[in-house]
């Protein structure tokens, strides 16, 4: 381990000055512009509004089948199955920004796929994460970079060199969190989230100043008593009600309000201990990003027991409903029901499933789930759909605005859920309070129309797949399937229409960006990032 320093592959010092523009720093109105500049991708679901659509249309339905592998970055750091790319690289104007497992990063050229520097982070001793050693990205202000880490800190980089420029912990990472999610700039405020909701955490969203990383404002998932939503625990259990917000959020610059999406209460599988709603798990909320003052919330999944978070994308949209113009929140929760809320104050707008669900079949008005009896966890193992990961889990889903369709790795799922009352813990334990057994299934990718919530068409895969979804104006979709292979289909009817098998699974979403006038497509698997471009009309297709 290098610690805090960042090293340098030796070609990589001698392209920097052609590798790299820098003249122009990265500010609000870039922010606010999305992704309008063809050469760059700032946030990691591409632009505020979370629609991971791109408004690129150089490949097309009639062009895709010549689209070929241009290079392939490759992490080389080990950990087996467990090594796996879930972040998004940034781009700008030629130079990508990717982070990956055990606090590592790089600026890649995007022209060859070649390091310009390699910045790694020491990992303390005895780190306690639930669910991978993983990183999901970069944000990008100024001339800095900005990451969360394993041990919950917030690094600021200098985005020319990979050299660390402040260092700052969140909250201390022996008491079991951690934090994995890309942060997000709003407004001068760096937004991170935190992870750790499988240990007896109190779960948070921070913001810091991205000049001096001092923090702003801290916004508690799990409210005290006497705070709005106190009442939904007993007494005694808020510091260790769980609550994480390791996904990044959205943001509607009009309204000037933050959307974030809120993961399961603690402990995940058992709730006799923490009888009543359990505020604001399993839930979205709205803040004033100036204070973190909570505007509203919506609860999707109340009183969990299948660890159902609400740690998804949400995505804003506006959407005509019943001959209404509405600003809507969209979301394929991870409960197997997809929602339509109103964005300005989190009004329920409709709901349905979206993937087989066992627990409950619909909804009331206020959209609150109607729940089937005999479908909570017992300590024999009560069969339920979906599974612990959901009708869809913390990949990026993707939004046409023109076809007015959702594009969603949807995951049909089940698996035995069985509870067991925790021992005497402590705060920072892992406590999950059971588990679960015999999970299966298969999945697809889905187009739902968030108006009507018809799925208009569907390409089915083999097994469950964690791949994220991009769309693009010219009317295509990238996804990637259970077995390894990313695919493109036409957005109005999923029509196969290119595939190429690569070397890992899927746990990252595609995204897409000119670099010196050929539009990539870029895909992470395993440990690996590949771009692919359009080859010459001589060139066969790898379909």
């Amino acid at each position: 381990m290098k610690g805090l320093g960042t090293t340098f592959a030796a070609f990589g010092l001698a392209i920097c000055a052609v590798a790299y523009s820098h003249a122009q720093q990265i500010g609000t109105t870039d922010l606010l512009r999305g992704l309008a500049a063809p050469s760059r991708w700032l946030i990691h679901s591409g632009d505020y509004t979370s629609k991971r659509h791109s408004p690129l249309t150089q490949i097309t339905p009639e062009n895709v089948a010549r689209l070929t592998p241009l290079w392939t970055f490759e992490a080389g750091l080990g950990f087996g199955r467990g090594a796996k790319f879930e972040a998004t690289p940034l781009a700008i104007d030629g130079t990508l920004y990717l982070t990956g497992l055990l606090n590592h990063a790089w600026a890649i050229d995007g022209r060859t796929g070649k390091v310009i520097w390699h910045y790694e982070r020491d990992l303390p001793p005895a780190t306690r994460v639930c669910c991978g050693m993983v990183n999901r990205g970069f944000a990008v202000f100024g001339d800095r970079l900005f990451m969360t880490t394993l041990d919950a800190h917030v690094v600021a980089l200098d985005r020319k060199t990979g050299t660390p420029i402040w260092d700052v912990a969140m909250i201390d990472y022996q008491l079991g969190y951690s934090a994995t999610a890309a942060p997000l700039v709003v407004k001068n405020k760096l937004i991170v989230g935190m992870a750790g909701g499988e240990l007896a955490t109190r779960g948070f969203l921070d913001a810091y100043s991205p000049e001096t990383g001092k923090r702003i404002w801290r916004f508690n998932t799990i409210p005290a008593p006497g705070e709005p939503g106190g009442d939904t625990w007993p007494a005694g259990h808020y510091e260790r009600g769980g609550g994480p917000t390791w996904i990044t959020g959205s943001y509607d610059p009009e309204l000037n309000l933050l959307y974030w999406g809120v993961g399961n209460p603690n402990p995940d599988f058992y709730g006799g201990n923490r009888p009543g709603d359990n505020l604001y798990t399993a839930s979205v909320v709205a803040l004033d990003p100036d204070t973190g003052r909570l505007r509203w919330h919506f609860q999707y999944t109340p009183h969990d027991e299948h660890d159902w978070d609400s740690n998804q994308i949400q995505v804003l949209a506006d959407l005509t409903i019943g001959g209404r113009a509405r600003k809507t929140l969209v979301t394929a929760n991870r409960n197997g029901f997809f929602y339509v809320l109103d964005r300005t104050n989190g009004a329920f707008i409709q709901a349905r499933p979206y993937v087989t669900t066992t627990w409950a079949k619909e909804v009331d008005a206020k959209g609150r789930p109607i729940e089937l009896p005999g479908q909570r966890p017992t300590p024999q193992g009560t069969r339920t759909c979906p599974d612990l990961a959901g009708g869809s889990s913390f990949t990026s889903p993707s939004f046409d605005p023109a076809r007015r369709l959702f594009f969603v790795s949807a995951r049909e799922t089940c698996q035995d859920f069985i509870a067991h009352a925790p021992g005497k813990y402590e705060l920072g334990d892992y406590v999950m309070g059971g588990g679960t057994r015999n999970r299966g299934g298969t999945g697809a990718l889905r187009a739902i129309d968030p108006v009507t919530l018809e799925r208009k068409w569907e390409v089915p895969y083999g097994g469950p797949s964690y791949s994220g979804v991009l769309s693009t104006a010219s009317g295509l979709v990238f996804a990637g399937d259970h077995g390894s292979t990313l695919m493109a289909v036409k957005s109005d009817t999923g029509q196969m229409l290119w595939s190429h098998r690569l070397p890992g699974t899927f746990w990252g979403a595609p995204s897409t960006v000119m670099v010196d006038g050929r539009q990539l497509v870029l895909m992470p698997a395993g440990q690996t990032l590949t771009a692919f471009a359009l080859g010459s009309p001589k060139t066969p297709g790898t379909r």
